[in-house]
């Protein structure tokens, strides 16, 4: 088996966190992810922490803003892409901070080309995922923009060694033509999976660093992650309905975050505990085939998906179940 990029016996976060505090945020994700912490995000601070603004903020030379509610490309930069900026140095500031004698991996978060192509408007109207060239060149962009960012990351955390995962709920959408157009009548015509594959690996080979792909959404296009040469796989397991192309992906060497908590409370109102946790992940292992012992090295134990809508006490139970979760496994 090839090296993973993570530790064995790793747990980390998906990205979004509740509240607004970054400081309280930051030490939560330090202090429960030790071996694998990653940079929060909190949307409840408002526009421009959002994941489709917050990444649109990554775009070198291609400029947002804020019509009607929704980030459109806009003709040149203003307050909503300085809003947008100030809420990402703040972060990165009390990361600097935090993080300054971390030594390890340490995750940070974008949205995808094809989530920012189905949630980014034309100034004409219609969203990017209509103009192939206009995607392009958001591609482009943004593979710019995400390689400076690791730049600057790893220039702030010079211990660590980054990795960067790519959210994308809406690339299952785009794959099958289900994302639909302003009227809801009609829906963008479907891309062809090379050409999705193409636009990530565009990503990948920009950055110089390990990438995840995570999509909480069912059906994840596996074939796509493996062709767009990713380290690993972020999903949501309550949505693994055939086991098998998950199991050829695993067997060539793509890794997996196994989003094995749900990110609201069942109806006993509880996280569930770490050795339920471990017994969730490490039954789906033992139903694929593997062994044992490769199991702690090549699966990353993680929340279902992002927390933003959870309650602070939910999020640290969470967190925590994944962590030790992940220790369990590690240990059996």
């Amino acid at each position: 088996m090839a090296d993973f990029p993570w530790p064995s016996g790793a747990a980390t976060g998906i990205g979004s966190q509740p509240g607004t505090d970054v400081a309280e945020a930051q030490r939560l994700i330090l202090g429960e992810l030790p071996d694998l912490p990653h940079l929060p995000e909190l949307p409840d601070r408002g526009p421009g922490a959002d994941m489709i603004g917050r990444s649109a903020g990554f775009l070198v030379e291609l400029p947002v803003q804020l019509y009607a509610g929704r980030w459109q490309m806009a003709p040149r930069p203003g307050k909503d892409l300085r809003r947008t900026a100030d809420l990402l140095e703040r972060d990165l500031d009390q990361m600097t901070e935090q993080g300054d004698r971390y030594t390890g991996p340490f995750k940070i978060q974008s949205a995808g080309p094809w989530t920012l192509a189905a949630g980014l408007d034309l100034p004409i109207g219609g969203r990017m995922l209509r103009d192939p060239g206009a995607v392009r060149d958001l591609t482009d962009s943004l593979a710019e923009g995400l390689r400076r960012h690791v730049a600057d990351v790893r220039k702030r955390l010079p211990g660590a060694t980054v990795l960067l995962q790519l959210d994308e709920p809406s690339l299952s959408a785009v794959l099958d033509g289900h994302v639909p157009t302003e009227s809801g009548l009609s829906a963008y015509r479907a891309v062809d999976a090379p050409d999705a594959a193409t636009g990530l690996r565009t990503i990948v080979e920009a950055v110089g660093v390990p990438v995840i792909v995570h999509s909480c959404a069912p059906a994840v296009p596996l074939q796509v992650v493996r062709d767009a040469q990713a380290a690993a796989v972020s999903l949501d397991l309550a949505l693994l309905k055939d086991l098998d192309p998950l199991g050829e992906a695993l067997e060539a060497g793509l890794g997996l975050f196994a989003g094995a908590v749900p990110t609201r409370p069942a109806s006993a109102g509880r996280a569930p505990t770490s050795a339920e946790t471990a017994d969730r992940v490490r039954g789906l292992w033992r139903e694929l085939g593997f062994r044992a012992d490769r199991l702690p090295e090549q699966v990353v134990v993680t929340p279902a998906c992002g927390l933003a809508g959870a309650s602070p006490g939910y999020v640290r139970a969470v967190l925590t179940a994944c962590r030790d979760a992940a220790r369990r496994l590690s240990e059996a």
